[in-house]
């Protein structure tokens, strides 16, 4: 039995856990555990777990931290409780080989404390605070999503770290083929940007995306996810008529422009431990990556940005995601299973 924590926020947890089983043994038993309702389309067991972050906004929770230990263990939580125990019973119940933690702390330290190994996906970002410290070292592979030679993507994880692997960038659309390989020239000769807002959250505006759209003719401009945006469950084919994609900097949002090999202009988000700013950097540092990095949603200028980015090679984005990482993670997983089982 492998279990698989999924965190809660935006969409690119839950989709990255999808990324896994089709590289699994036909048999292999998976149980998802997260906050989120099951996800359509999941075929393995799956357990809902109580929220423990509804806390009332106008009053702190007492001591959420533990003294600073945990990112948040609030003093008397029902959810916290609940959720935790649910795990526990769910442990003892199904002797799991391994649990597959993206991400949380408090997770990682339950299941070991439980005697059970954890595979650990790390997050870009600053990870040198003491919770990540704890729920880290308590891993028995780290696993980064990025490949390896990109430089300064996380800090708090030693490079040279026996338990790290690097699997590379890793997505749903992994194995796909581009269609059509480059973006379908239009009658008109109009190019298309797609705008990526997804659903953890994003600071651009529909006002500021109208001056976009009225300062660049000949750029049509579709923006997917966000409260102003379109949901669309399966982006590939938007993706893939696009001339340049615009991006925030999240792991599943880069994959996936990464895997349709678009250009892209990415532009970060504020996240904790400045995980978006950091890959983001990353990203522009490199220097070998098709990509434009803005700090910012910026209000004019986009004629030459778009310009400017339509001229790179997507096909670079292969050193980001080969298509081979969800293989690679399934990998690390059945090793530190099978010395569980041994």
């Amino acid at each position: 039995m492998i279990g698989y924590y999924v965190h809660h926020h935006g969409r690119g947890h839950v989709t990255r856990a999808g990324s896994l089983l089709p590289h699994l043994p036909s048999g292999t038993e998976v149980t998802g555990l997260s906050s989120l309702p099951r996800p359509t389309g999941w075929p393995q067991l799956w357990v809902q777990l109580d929220p423990d972050a509804d806390a009332d906004p106008f009053e702190l929770p007492e001591d959420a931290t533990a003294g600073g230990t945990f990112h948040w263990v609030p003093r008397g939580h029902p959810g916290l409780r609940s959720r935790m125990s649910t795990i526990s019973r769910w442990i003892d119940a199904t002797r799991p080989d391994v649990v597959v933690v993206d991400t949380s702390v408090e997770v990682a330290t339950l299941c070991r404390l439980h005697g059970v190994p954890v595979v650990s996906l790390i997050q870009p970002g600053d990870r040198t605070d003491p919770p990540h410290t704890l729920g880290l070292g308590l891993a028995e592979r780290l696993v980064a999503p990025w490949p390896a030679d990109v430089a300064d993507v996380v800090r708090g994880v030693a490079p040279d770290d026996p338990r790290l692997v690097h699997v590379g960038a890793f997505s749903r659309f992994d194995g796909r083929e581009p269609v059509p390989p480059g973006p379908a020239p239009s009658e008109d000769g109009t190019r298309h940007v797609v705008v990526l807002s997804g659903a953890g959250g994003s600071a651009l505006t529909t006002k500021a995306l109208d001056r976009s759209r009225a300062s660049t003719p000949g750029w049509t401009w579709t923006l997917l996810g966000g409260p102003d945006g379109t949901w669309v469950d399966d982006p590939w084919a938007a993706l893939c008529r696009a001339d340049v994609v615009v991006t925030h900097a999240g792991q599943n949002a880069l994959a996936e422009v990464a895997a349709a090999r678009r250009p892209a202009v990415v532009i970060p988000q504020e996240r904790p431990h400045d995980e978006q700013r950091t890959s983001a950097a990353a990203l522009a540092a490199d220097g070998r990556l098709p990509v434009l990095v803005l700090q910012e949603f910026a209000d004019d200028g986009w004629p030459d940005v778009l310009d400017r980015v339509a001229e790179l090679d997507g096909s670079a984005w292969q050193r980001w995601n080969d298509g081979q990482g969800a293989r690679r993670l399934a990998a690390v997983v059945l090793e530190v299973a099978g010395r569980a089982g041994a």
